[in-house]
């Protein structure tokens, strides 16, 4: 009887894919009932690259409605029978994809692999201007602050969440069970060099932020404190107070999502 079972369990291939994509006409990652989201338009386009074939696919991670990426990441579990030419499976892959994703690279992996808990380093930049309007064509690539800022004190400041501190703060819609004490490795406000264009403002700025793991909006309410202490509606100390483990302060300003976009993932495995 075991001998039956092993021999009716399917054969399954493993494939880690790197994509690109805009998400600024998406509702995130997760795929959503009634919603278009990233995960739902990969797996539409999958169903008819693949015909009839099972698969199913698991995120690296999730962004949130309006959230790009230049280097996201997902795995592609294909039942049965491998994949026979991966350079044509790409191609393939890329001619039904919509414009704004696209498809960079496939490999397959082992099935030690492990998308998510594999992960070693995540890179999120948030982009970003301020002090006037902006050229519509912007809105897909930057958050638009109207309000001049302290760029200045705003570049001290983003050192502060440097390091292992309690995050708590710092997300939205808490679970219970979720550890908020994380490490951020970098924190760096400078200069965009990122994206350009050529109806860019004359200057836009970037918050490069680096870190094993982030929390629901971690990011955003990072770069929405900052922006608070650049109007001047917080201060350096408050920012240092709500770092603390015992910290009874509440934010609440997130920053649009269409500012942010994933920049770099590195496994475990630098070769994934």
């Amino acid at each position: 009887m075991a001998l039956k079972r092993k021999f009716m369990q399917k054969q399954r291939y493993c494939y880690l894919l790197r994509i690109q994509y805009l998400g600024f006409r998406y509702s995130g990652w997760q795929k959503q009932p009634r919603q278009k989201t990233i995960e739902g338009m990969l797996g539409k386009t999958l169903k008819f690259v693949l015909a009839d074939r099972s698969f199913k696919i698991l995120g690296a991670g999730r962004t949130d409605a309006k959230v790009s990426a230049l280097n996201m990441a997902f795995e592609l579990f294909v039942d049965d029978q491998a994949l026979e030419n991966l350079n044509d499976f790409l191609n393939f892959f890329n001619e039904n994809l919509p414009p704004d994703i696209r498809a960079l690279s496939i490999k397959e992996v082992d099935k030690v692999f492990n998308i998510i808990q594999d992960a070693k380093q995540k890179e999120y930049i948030y982009l970003f201007s301020h002090g006037e309007k902006n050229h519509p064509f912007c809105a897909p690539f930057l958050a638009n602050i109207l309000q001049p800022l302290d760029i200045d004190v705003m570049i001290k400041a983003a050192k502060l969440f440097e390091g292992s501190h309690d995050f708590k703060t710092y997300t939205a819609r808490l679970q219970e069970g979720t550890t908020t004490f994380r490490t951020i490795n970098s924190c760096e406000l400078k200069p965009n060099e990122v994206l350009k264009a050529n109806f860019f403002p004359k200057e836009s700025y970037a918050l490069h932020v680096k870190g094993e793991g982030f929390m629901r909006y971690q990011i955003r309410m990072i770069m929405g404190a900052l922006i608070q202490l650049g109007k001047g509606e917080l201060s350096m100390a408050d920012l240092q107070d709500s770092l603390r483990a015992e910290t009874t302060m509440k934010l609440t300003y997130v920053a649009p999502g269409s500012g942010l976009l994933l920049h770099e993932l590195h496994f475990s495995d630098q070769k994934n």
